[in-house]
């Protein structure tokens, strides 16, 4: 009798457990952006009189650009509105193509401290299976503020584990992940394992375990591979193969339509990482890519790009100089080696994509090529040159109208449309600022 009355009280605590849980989580599970998805084109759009910057090209001044059904139809001075299109007069402005974010993780994480709105983990370390684009939240409140400073487009990936997924290419707009993608799978992403042992004092494993960790992590790896191409080769022998969702997700990137982001920043890591993709015939892309400086002979003889991951950070290594991070764009830039500028994958601050361009900019890389590597190159690393990156007739109509220079801290982005629509630049930060400037101005007022 006592026992059956403590399962009772011990259920009905449980339950008010739950209760509790659930509540104190529910405005994280229900919070979500104010701001309305852009309306498909509906008639074509000149934007009239503005100083229009096509990236791969010469600058035009006082010109016009029309757009029709999310695409770019004319580019020039002398050029016919369409009868019935909206003439939009941006004499003043600058009209550049969006910007494009290499390495995120928009739309799989929300607040860091918070577990249950961190999606851009899975479970296991080997994952080529997991597909990014499918977890995206549309309704994150980072999209609109980061699109709100020019970036119209981003690269989200998954992360952890040594074969993370594949990555997606999409844009800053759209009810549905499926709205917004652009391009998916876009690259399978590796974590190579440090190749150094590290002796610093926060280390807690010997040199000799983190080299038992490094043999485990690359024999983990090899035997993928070779369970992977047996089962590809399998299906291409039309054999009888159960199917296994892992290794078909591995296909396209044996057929080298896939190209694989291998995340190295040491020297030793980016080297085997070369070594390892020359001998499984993989289209390479470098992410990270600290040390790219030092090996810039075996990355341009083999054209291995490179997708920087942020240039605002600290040096590696004591001894160092400060200002080498800084640098790197305009030492692979003067090297021949091709790159783009990401911001370093931390969400919350991916409005600070065009920063990173003007930091590189201000130590050595022309300002042109800045500008390129966060609009054209990734398009171009990416394979969507042909949708995007550049203003040009038949492209689509992604761009953003600005004040100045998009790389200028002072400019401010005042239009900007994604295929064509026009998008709601508000945000949390807008809407606090706002906010707090009545709060001001109540405040002189009393």
């Amino acid at each position: 009798m006592e026992k059956g009355m403590g399962v009772g009280i011990m259920k009905k605590v449980f339950f008010f457990c739950n209760i509790i849980v659930l509540n104190l989580l529910n405005p994280l599970m229900t919070f979500s952006s104010d701001q309305i998805p852009g309306r498909r084109q509906e008639r074509p759009v000149a934007l009239v009189g503005g100083m229009i910057h096509p990236v791969n090209g010469e600058t035009l001044k006082k010109g016009t650009l029309v757009f029709d059904q999310g695409k770019i139809t004319a580019i020039g001075k002398e050029i016919s509105i369409p009868q019935g299109a909206e003439s939009i007069d941006i004499s003043g402005k600058h009209l550049y193509p969006g910007l494009i974010s290499g390495n995120t993780t928009m739309g799989l994480t929300e607040i860091g401290a918070v577990r249950a709105t961190r999606d851009m983990t899975e479970t296991g370390r080997i994952n080529p299976n997991v597909r990014a684009e499918v977890a995206v939240n549309p309704e994150s409140e980072l999209i609109p503020v980061t699109r709100a400073n020019g970036i119209t487009s981003v690269v989200t990936a998954p992360r952890g584990g040594l074969i993370s997924g594949t990555s997606a290419l999409i844009h800053l707009d759209g009810w549905t992940w499926e709205e917004m993608t652009v391009k998916a799978p876009l690259a399978l992403n590796v974590n190579w394992p440090s190749m150094t042992t590290i002796r610093a004092w926060w280390m807690e494993k010997s040199e000799e375990e983190q080299r038992k960790d490094r043999e485990k992590a690359l024999n983990e790896l090899d035997l993928a591979m070779k369970e992977a191409r047996a089962y590809w080769v399998a299906k291409k022998a039309r054999g009888k193969v159960k199917t296994d969702l892992r290794w078909e997700a591995m296909i396209p990137v044996f057929e080298r339509e896939l190209p694989v982001v291998v995340w190295a920043n040491e020297i030793q890591q980016i080297q085997a990482a070369v070594a390892w993709a020359e001998r499984e015939k993989f289209k390479l892309i470098i992410g990270g890519g600290y040390d790219a400086w030092r090996v810039t002979d075996l990355l341009k003889r083999k054209d291995i790009p490179v997708l920087i991951g942020g240039v605002h950070r600290n040096p590696s290594r004591r001894w160092e100089e400060y200002d080498l991070p800084f640098a790197l764009p305009s030492k692979l830039y003067e090297a021949g080696v091709r790159f783009c500028i990401a911001s370093g994958g931390w969400t919350s601050n991916e409005r600070n994509l065009p920063y990173h361009a003007a930091k590189a900019a201000a130590y050595g890389l022309p300002k042109e090529e800045a500008l390129k590597a966060v609009t054209l190159y990734p398009a171009q690393i990416f394979g969507v040159d042909d949708r995007m990156g550049s203003l040009e007739v038949g492209k689509d109509a992604t761009l953003i109208v600005t004040t100045g220079d998009p790389l200028e801290i002072t400019t401010q982005v005042e239009m900007e449309f994604i295929e064509g629509k026009r998008v709601d630049l508000s945000s949390r930060h807008t809407m606090l600022y706002e906010k707090y400037q009545e709060k001001y101005r109540r405040l002189r007022e009393d």
